[in-house]
Order: C-alpha cells, then structure tokens, then sequence
C-alpha cells in the first residue's frame, strides 16, 4: 500500500508543473498531460516513486546513518528545519555554502570554531575581552551558526541527502554526485531527473505539495529511527539472556572441578 494516497497528493496540488516551455525533456516519462500551457505530473508515477524514495531514506536511517536535508527556497526552509529539527537530523535552509560536502574537513574548522566561542561565553572568557572584541566575536558567530548551524553536530559527511529542489540547489547535487553520496529529491518538470538516484516528480513550488512530499519522507525517518531501537532493544535483551543462561553453566563447571 502507498504511503500516501492519490487525492491527497492531488489536494496539494503535486501534479502543477512549469508552462510548457520551461520543460526538461528527460521529465517526459513523468508528464500526464498539458493544460492551459502547463504540464501537470502523473501523480500515479509521483507515488511509486515517493515510496521508493521513502523506503530508501528508511533504510539509511535504520543503519544507524545521517541524512542532510537541504532546502533553501522561503517555501520550503521553515518546514524542513522544523521536520529535521525534531528528528534530530543535520539540515541546511539557509545558504549552501560551496565545498560543505567537498571540503568538509575546512567546514567541520568553522564548525570548531562556532563551538569555541560557544565554550568562551559559558566559562567567562569572553567577559575579559574589549566590547569591541566581544561584538566582533558574537557577529561571527551569529554568521556561522545562520549556515552551519543545522550540521554541526554532523562529525561525518552524510549517507545521502534530501533535497528540495535541484535546479535551486545545483551546486548541493554537483557535490553529492562527485562524492557518490545517493541523492533524493522532488523533481518539478523544469528538472533533469537523471541527476538524482532517487527522484519524485513533484510540484516543488507550492507549499502544500513541499509539505506534504517532506512529511512522508519525514514519516520514514522516524519509522527508520524506531525500528532501529527496536533492533537495538532486542540486541540488548539477547545478550542479557545469554549472560544469565552462561552464569549457572559456569557455576556448575566450578562445582564439577572441585569435587573431583
């Protein structure tokens, strides 16, 4: 069964696409139909590939893996910070800062850096400096943590990213791709599809369809989250048993021995 179903796909109007002229042929396969000059999405395809892509993003999650969500454009920023937020999960809404996949050990310094004024203000140390410092100081930091703030607690490049957009966030795709990171993304009709491993032709435009492709894209992270607890329970309850079933074994063993 879908996760999602067609009307509600249709409700948040998932199938609008660009006009006519701004198409990218490779989007063929995913277009219905053409009305009144625009191209509107074959939703039954945007569902098949929406499960693809949210049983993926499972999979990754179950591994224990991070994924980087990134979405920049003011109709989808405040609902994927939200979403990646709550799920604990590295974001970027604000800018893509060129080389943060490429470069990462440089971005991980700056990261360092913004956790280094941080210790400065808890342990008093910036009370010794000048106002002028100070100022300087905090200005940096506010800078710092407006782009990297959604990925510093990311210690390793991610195991794929989510992306909102890929016309947008071209320079994001470029980077994933040149380090064989898998990309999923919602794909309007304006995009070449081909550039993503995992792409869901959607309406990336309106806030509804941004809304409503993220939260279940989102529902599988957090099933990823739980099954992985799940198994970790499970892991942990195993060991225990095999720790008490050994106990009385040994016991005896020693018991054996000293009667002989």
């Amino acid at each position: 069964m879908s996760r999602v179903t067609y009307q509600e796909l249709l409700d948040a109007g998932v199938h609008f696409g660009h006009l006519k002229r701004k198409w990218h042929p490779k989007m063929a396969p995913y277009i219905f139909m053409e009305k009144n000059d625009i191209h509107i999405i074959d939703l039954n395809k945007t569902q098949v590939k929406l499960d693809e892509a949210a049983n993926a993003i499972k999979q990754i999650v179950k591994s224990g893996r991070k994924v980087l969500f990134v979405a920049t454009k003011k109709q989808a920023k405040e609902i994927i910070e939200t979403e990646a937020k709550r799920l604990n999960m590295p974001f970027v809404t604000e800018r893509w800062l060129g080389g943060m996949l490429t470069n990462f050990a440089t971005v991980r310094k700056s990261i360092k850096k913004m956790s280094n004024i941080d210790k400065m203000e808890q342990n008093g140390t910036m009370q010794t400096l000048s106002k002028k410092e100070r100022l300087m100081i905090a200005r940096e930091r506010e800078k710092l943590g407006r782009v990297l703030g959604g990925i510093e607690d990311l210690t390793r490049l991610p195991a794929a990213l989510f992306i909102i957009d890929i016309k947008n966030e071209h320079i994001a795709v470029k980077e994933a791709q040149k380090l064989n990171i898998p990309t999923i993304a919602m794909v309007d009709t304006n995009s070449d599809p081909t550039l993503v491993d995992f792409p869901i032709p959607a309406n990336d435009d309106a806030t509804k369809s941004i809304a409503l492709i993220s939260k279940v894209i989102m529902k599988a992270v957090e099933e990823g989250l739980q099954e992985r607890k799940h198994d970790k329970e499970a892991e942990a309850a195993e060991a225990e048993t095999s720790k008490e079933e050994a106990a009385p074994a040994a016991t005896d063993a020693g018991a054996e021995t000293a009667e002989a």
